[in-house]
Formats: C-alpha cells, structure tokens, sequence
C-alpha cells in the first residue's frame, strides 16, 4: 500500500476525529438543555433537508470527481457546470421541502423553524458539489484544512444559544445554518484560487455530469431511504419522544460510520483515477481487513458500555436510547463493510452495483417499520434498520466479489503481505520510541 495513500487516510482521519468529538459534544448540549422530545421535533425537521441534500446533490460530487480524475474535461468547465447545476437543484430542493415539512409532517410546526432548516441545503450543497474539484485532483488535504470547521462552528454556538441564551429548537438551527454557511463561503474562494472562472452553460458537459451523476444519485437515494425512512415513519406512527429517543441512539452509533466514512473518501477519490483497477481494489480489501478489526472492537466496546456511554452523555431521560442502540450495532458493524467496498465500485463509474444490494434492503426496511413501530416503537425501528442494512451487506459482498474477480476467501482472509505490514509498522514505532 503506497505511502501517499495511507497518509491521505491518516490525514483525513485526524480532520474526523475532531469533526466526531465535536459532533458528539453537541449532541449531548442538546440531550441535556433540550430533553428527549424537543430532540425528536429537530430530527422531524430535519430529516427532509437531510433527505434531500443527499439526493439534491444528483451524484455531481462523485461525478466532477470521476470526470476530472479521468481528464475527461477542463477544470473550469466541470466547476462551471458545477455552479449551473447547483442553482437549479437548490431552488428544486428548498421549495419541495418546505411543502414537505409544511404540509405533510403531522407536527404543526412554525413556519420560522422551517425556514431554518430549510436555508441550510444551498450551502450545502454547494459544498458537497465543489468538494469533487478537490477528490478529482486527488487534494484531499486542501478541502481537509476546511472541512472541520461546521462542527466547531456548531458546537460553540449551540454553547450560546442553548446553554446561554437558551433559545431552544431555534437555537440549534441557527448553529447549524451558520457553521454550513461559513464552510460553503471558505470552499468558494479555495475553488476561486485553483481555477478560474467563467458561466458557461455547457449543455454538453452539464448533461454529461447529470447522466452519470443521476446514477450516483439513485444510489445516494437509496441509501438515504434505508437511513431516513425510519425517521419519516416514526414522525408519521409514533410520538417526538420516541423520535428523541431513537435519534439518540442513532447519534451515537453513527461515530462507528466514521471508519468508513474518512477511508471511503480516500479510496473513491484514488479509485477514480487508478490506472491499475485491479490492482486497487487488492488493496482495499485489504484495508478493509484493517479497517474491520478497529470497526468490531469499538462496536464490542459499544455495546457493552452503552448503558453507561448513554448515562453520561445524554443523562438519564435517555435511558431507553440504550436498547435502541445495542438493536442498531450489529446492523451498522456489517453496513461498514458495505460502504468501505461500495465507495472502490462507485470510483470505477458503477455506482449502480450498489443498488442491487440496497433496493430489497430499502423495501424490508420500509416494510418492517410498518410491523415493528406499532408495537414497538424506537426498539422496532432499530431492529428494522439492522435486518435490513445486514441483507443489504450479504448481497452486496456477493456482487463485489463477482464484479472485481476477487474470491469471498480473499477479501475477508489475512495473507503474508497483511503480516508483512503489521512487522513492519511494528519495528518502525519501536524504532521511533526506542524500544527494545
């Protein structure tokens, strides 16, 4: 495994650790001053932006990113469709959420709180848009300078407005809004100092970007349904005090998705421009195998102080996040492996292989959350969204192993190279701590 690689993962890792300390202070901020049912009104309010940032992003991310790691076209012409894009998706986005959360939630909420969860999504899809200049140049490292700042931004106005100020609901919103609007104004001028920039409505490139990005987003979307159905069902079956309580439980195991998340990053932008495919994915096998071992002993960890990680955190008006949360470990443990593979495929242009896994998975989630919540509640949705991510992750290792022509064996086993590595890891921190 080069070392530019694992230095990217490393890089990325350390920007992610204080994303997660930071993203995990202030879920405890609004645990404690806001309690289990204003909780689940901000989850009902903001499901729906969060719905559609995923798929109002249309794949362009992954698809500037694919297109300029393949020189397909012009700096300045992929960000200038960028920008086309951006404004018709953000007008699309905001105005059918509003109808959404307006009209279709069962909550009467104010048309102030609304418009604070909604002005969100044009920052930040223009972050998530422009973020694919810097994975198509594999520079990972500029948009890693920047990409902690919405958690800082949010956490230290949530300590204002909450704990201070104690405006509430609101409040956090605020915090929200202004740490995803600072990160969209520093992403632009990075962008402004690498290439410049002329609006040209390229009716070519714009429909080239769409076709593949349309792609990556039908897999965004299904995706998101499997992660955000739950919530939607909960908001239209149950109470914001179960909703409270689920999202907590979510918050929590959602920090082993971090793995993923930061190694994902490095491998879909260097998959992307690999020249060896083959080659490639080799190595992420591998550094799944790696990936997979820290993954389980935090997941083991989890589960087992999760009555008191739960306690400490969010107090005790939250004690039945716990089951919630020991119901979603083992679903999100095999999701991971899913989601550190699927991100090689979708570098190679396959978005779509992802979908053969994820579409019954999104069925039998949406399905058994119509059983299970009834009776259950935010335990039924838990265990839904388990059975579901875990089917999802057997097929889906099924089709990776076809597509790359690497065997079940050799994705999941140790071989020499891994033990060569893991030696000589080992004898560099001795010789660098000067151990004998």
């Amino acid at each position: 495994m080069k070392s530019s690689f694992l230095r990217d993962i490393i890089s990325l890792a350390s920007s992610r650790v204080v994303v997660t300390i930071l993203t995990v202070a202030t879920s405890i901020l609004t645990a404690r001053y806001l309690g289990p049912e204003k909780n689940g009104i901000i989850a009902a309010l903001t499901v729906y932006p969060l719905f559609f940032m995923s798929i109002g992003s249309m794949g362009i991310q992954q698809s500037a990113t694919y297109f300029i790691g393949q020189n397909k076209f012009e700096l300045k012409s992929v960000y200038s469709a960028i920008v086309v894009i951006w404004a018709f998706t953000t007008v699309f986005c905001t105005a059918v959420c509003f109808i959404l959360i307006k009209y279709f939630s069962t909550g009467n909420y104010p048309l102030y709180l609304i418009t604070l969860a909604i002005i969100t999504i044009p920052f930040s899809l223009y972050t998530t848009y422009s973020s694919g200049i810097f994975l198509g140049q594999q520079n990972l490292k500029e948009y890693n300078k920047v990409s902690w700042i919405p958690a800082v931004m949010t956490f230290f106005l949530s300590v204002l407005l909450l704990v201070i100020f104690h405006i509430g609901i609101a409040g956090y919103l605020w915090a929200t809004f202004t740490g995803a609007f600072i990160l969209s104004i520093l992403v632009f001028f990075k962008i402004r100092a690498i290439v410049s920039f002329d609006l040209i409505f390229d009716v070519q490139i714009i429909k080239q970007m769409l076709s593949l990005g349309l792609l990556y987003a039908l897999e965004v979307l299904i995706f998101a349904l499997n992660y955000r159905a739950d919530i939607v069902l909960l908001e239209k079956m149950s109470t914001p005090f179960e909703i409270g309580i689920y999202s907590k439980g979510v918050n929590i195991v959602e920090i082993l998705w971090q793995i993923p998340l930061f190694v994902g990053a490095v491998i879909f932008s260097r998959s992307a421009g690999a020249t060896d495919k083959q080659a490639f994915s080799v190595k992420v096998c591998r550094l799944l195998r790696f990936a997979s071992i820290a993954i389980i002993i935090a997941s083991i960890a989890l589960y087992l102080l999760s009555g008191i990680v739960i306690n400490l955190m969010y107090g005790n008006a939250f004690a039945l996040s716990v089951p919630v949360l020991r119901l979603l470990i083992p679903g999100v443990l095999l999701l991971t492996v899913l989601r550190i593979l699927n991100m090689d495929l979708a570098g190679k242009g396959k978005p779509w292989l992802s979908m053969r896994a994820m579409i019954p998975a999104a069925i039998i989630n949406i399905i058994l959350n119509y059983i299970l919540i009834p009776k259950y509640g935010a335990n039924g949705s838990a265990l839904a969204s388990t059975i579901s991510y875990s089917i999802a992750t057997i097929i889906f290792i099924i089709v990776y192993s076809k597509e790359v022509n690497i065997s079940l064996k050799e994705i999941f086993r140790p071989n020499k190279e891994d033990r060569a590595i893991v030696v000589a890891y080992y004898y560099t921190l001795r010789k660098k701590f000067n151990i004998k």
